[in-house]
């Protein structure tokens, strides 16, 4: 197992289904700033989104983010253990409630990687520019 990454499966509820889907959060020290968040549709088939760990951080607490991730706690007086997260491109909208003490096990694991504060000691920046520059087919 890779001790700079951190994989965690749970079970959350799309907006407008009962069955609950499979989703897989992941985090690497060598992508310091992001986290993956994926959904498994079919057997062998995930639709995967990446976006700032900050987000999810900010969201466990707070409402975050004003473009295609949006993160928050429930607001229901009822479900204060769930965290919604919001995701929106052109092919639709769907809103995630999620466990949210599964999704602060997730973020402690994280920092316990990579504190706050010090991701940028992590990233290969060198490497970053080669990936974008590379002349692709």
């Amino acid at each position: 197992m890779d001790d700079n990454a951190v994989h965690q499966n749970q079970f959350v509820y799309l907006s407008g289904c009962e069955t609950p889907v499979l989703s897989r959060l992941t985090y690497t020290s060598t992508a310091p700033f992001t986290v993956g968040l994926a959904f498994q549709v079919e057997p062998d088939e995930w639709v995967e989104w990446e976006f700032a760990r900050d987000l999810l951080i900010t969201g466990l607490h707070a409402p975050a983010g004003i473009g295609d991730v949006r993160i928050r706690p429930d607001l229901s007086p009822s479900d204060d253990d769930l965290l919604v997260i919001e995701l929106e491109s052109p092919d639709g909208y769907a809103a995630v409630e999620a466990d949210r003490s599964e999704i602060q096990a997730f973020v402690d694991a994280t920092l316990s990687r990579v504190p706050l504060g010090y991701e940028s000691d992590r990233l290969d920046l060198d490497a970053v520019i080669a990936n974008l520059t590379t002349a692709r087919p």
